[in-house]
């Protein structure tokens, strides 16, 4: 199979990065992402899983994706997918609105996340740990990325926006 990269961007800070998808460890999750590109969407900076930020999505597979190539320690680069429902985000502490259309009980919801620095793990404090699906690595690009999500943590994220997209 050919290999197929998408380009990951912080319109606002005007950075970017690239991505080799990892068709051969998470092929059914790749599929799925890379049918639904371009997306985009308010980006957020993790609050327990360390150097991560994310966006949240509408389901966009037709069926969710199994448990292919799971991780609870990210490292450096890596892409990864998460589906959770409304009431597992609905806790005011994660900072999301959930009084809006986008964190409700019973909503499907898809977190693409990127993970930018060492010293990450996957569990939460209401949920227990919470694998994900690497799906991709970032090749190029990488410690500029980092620089500006390092910039997401200290300055804020309000306005800034997370894009997937074909290289």
């Amino acid at each position: 199979m050919t290999e197929r990269f998408i380009d990951i961007s912080l319109p606002k800070r005007g950075v970017h990065c690239t991505a080799r998808l990892l068709d051969d460890k998470a092929p059914v999750t790749c599929a799925a992402v890379w049918e639904a590109l371009p997306l985009s969407g308010d980006v957020y900076h993790a609050k327990y899983a360390r150097n991560e930020v994310y966006a949240l999505f509408e389901p966009f597979a037709a069926q969710e994706p199994p448990l292919e190539n799971p991780t609870v320690t990210p490292i450096p680069g890596d892409l990864c997918y998460f589906t959770f429902n409304g009431t597992q985000l609905g806790n005011r502490a994660y900072g999301y609105d959930t009084t809006g259309a986008d964190v409700r009980a019973g909503a499907t919801l898809v977190d693409l996340a990127l993970f930018y620095e060492r010293n990450n793990l996957l569990i939460n404090g209401d949920m227990g740990w919470i694998p994900g699906i690497v799906w991709g690595t970032v090749v190029d690009g990488l410690e500029e990325m980092a620089a500006a999500c390092n910039d997401l943590w200290r300055a804020g994220a309000l306005g800034e926006a997370l894009s997937f997209r074909r290289a």
